[in-house]
């Protein structure tokens, strides 16, 4: 069953069962409320009757000569009202309709209906009863249940119709807000089959609101992202291959050359110098390639330690200061005043992060290189900036994609190893530019206080 139908079905089953329950207990409150107002005015009734009768018998009026008329009920009665007179010894004297001006006298033709003994028939639950005490005996004021059930379900009748309708709108409503509802699912069926089927570019953004039109953005992103990472992937292969294919052609021309006498003396070295320097620039490559690989499939490659970041970064400086030397750069650290600048993280996969972004900023800066750490908002933030160039606003969203290369670039691999090891860390790597000019790479990391540990 189409979903479009499972909701209409489930809404006009709710609606169905929502009006039953009320109508069950609309039923019972007027029934309740008309059986509580009728004795209510039967008791009304009988106290006026009885100071009727009262009065009468102070001044020895017979009670066939007694008006007994009550007046201003009819404007207000709900079902008829029937009384019955009885004398001390239990009979009755005098049966009548309880109506407006209506003297006893004119009333008492209808004697002869009423039985002498109606206990037995008053003592059930088709009559409400009101019996009050007089001088000449009682009297019993009589309504049969049946008419005000007639009133409450004339009523009732009325309401239901009125809910009838208003269900009846109620249902229109419905399939026109279903079926605004499900046309934006449909339209995001067809974008995910195109999803399923790989065809990424072709995906399209449904126009929705609320959180349908959240996760229709969430698929155009998605398609999006898969298309960039599926044409990041086939780059992948091929930039890896150009990149191994220059140092295999450099090794396989000056080792022909050399087997085949081409150089002599001094050359010979120079080939050989050359053959190792690819030779290792080749074993970096695949190492990179490699450590990627393990970073992205590898869960228990990461062995995660207490780590003080300031220690970390006094090591990569260590570890850079030759490169520094050679290209006449300054290094500027600085800690903010918090000393407990602790992360918990793999502390060598987080030092070759380190050096992977230092020894960047190295390639591009002019002559300094700024490294500052500090908490910032309950997290360890860690910026490494330099005086260079900056990264071009093309090249800054792909920064850290694989085989990416800016100026001076070696494989394109660092930053991308970088960003993996930061982000197994449990933190976050962003780049930007400074508004004084040049680079920076950002690192947050959760306080080792705040880190979770599981």
């Amino acid at each position: 069953m189409k979903l479009v139908h499972q909701i209409n079905l489930a809404f006009a089953l709710s609606l169905i069962l929502v009006l039953s329950v009320t109508a069950v207990v609309i039923h019972y409150v007027l029934l309740d409320h008309f059986i509580g107002t009728q004795r209510k005015d039967m008791q009304s009734i009988g106290a006026e009757l009885s100071a009727k009768l009262e009065t009468a018998a102070a001044e020895s009026i017979p009670i066939d000569s007694t008006p007994i008329a009550v007046s201003g009920y009819a404007a207000s009665r709900i079902a008829d009202v029937e009384v019955i007179i009885q004398d001390a010894q239990g009979n009755v004297v005098a049966p009548m309709a309880v109506v407006p001006s209506y003297p006893y006298t004119e009333i008492a033709r209808f004697t002869q209906d009423v039985p002498t003994s109606f206990q037995s028939t008053i003592k059930n639950d088709t009559y409400l009863t009101e019996v009050t005490a007089v001088p000449q005996g009682t009297v019993t004021l009589i309504t049969p249940v049946s008419k005000i059930k007639a009133i409450e379900q004339a009523l009732l009748g009325r309401l239901m119709l009125v809910f009838g309708v208003g269900a009846m709108i109620m249902v229109i409503l419905s399939l026109f807000i279903t079926k605004r509802l499900i046309k934006p699912l449909m339209h995001l069926r067809e974008e995910l089959k195109k999803v399923k089927e790989r065809q990424f570019s072709e995906v399209r953004r449904v126009s929705a609101s609320g959180e349908i039109g959240a996760v229709a953005e969430s698929v155009y992103d998605m398609a999006g992202e898969l298309e960039r990472y599926n044409h990041v992937q086939k780059q992948f292969f091929q930039n890896a291959s150009h990149e191994l294919k220059s140092p295999l052609m450099s090794i396989s021309g000056y080792a022909e050359g050399i087997r085949d006498g081409v150089f002599e003396g001094e050359d010979i070295r120079r080939g050989l110098d050359i053959i190792m320097s690819e030779s290792s620039r080749m074993r970096n490559i695949v190492t990179e390639m490699t450590l990627l690989a393990k970073l992205d499939s590898e869960d228990d490659i990461f062995k995660a330690t207490e780590v003080n970041l300031r220690e970390l970064v006094e090591e990569t400086i260590e570890r850079v200061n030759p490169l520094l030397v050679k290209k006449g750069l300054f290094v500027h650290p600085s800690y903010g005043d918090d000393e407990s600048l602790t992360v918990y993280a793999d502390r060598d996969k987080l030092l070759q992060a380190l050096l992977n972004i230092v020894s960047n900023g190295a390639r591009h800066a002019s002559r300094y290189i700024y490294i500052q750490a500090d908490i910032q908002k309950d997290q360890v933030v860690l910026t490494v900036s330099d005086d260079g160039e900056g990264i071009s606003e093309e090249l800054l969203p792909y920064l850290f994609h694989r085989f990416v290369k800016g100026k001076n670039g070696d494989s394109g691999l660092g930053l991308a190893i970088a960003r993996a090891i930061v982000e197994r860390c449990g933190g976050l790597i962003t780049a930007g530019n400074r508004k004084e000019g040049g680079a920076v790479i950002s690192l947050g990391f959760p306080h080792y206080r705040e880190a979770s540990i599981a």
